[in-house]
């Protein structure tokens, strides 16, 4: 769902997608879920 490239080729799929991608985003970075650790 989340990657470097948009999918959509229209500009109202693209900010809808954009929008989804970012609405959860925010929410792993809430539920500290996005926290990255280093292994060695």
């Amino acid at each position: 769902m989340i990657g470097a490239k948009l999918r959509s080729r229209e500009i109202e799929s693209q900010i809808t997608e954009t929008n989804i991608a970012i609405k959860s985003l925010n929410r792993m970075t809430a539920l500290d879920r996005a926290v990255f650790e280093r292994v060695s």
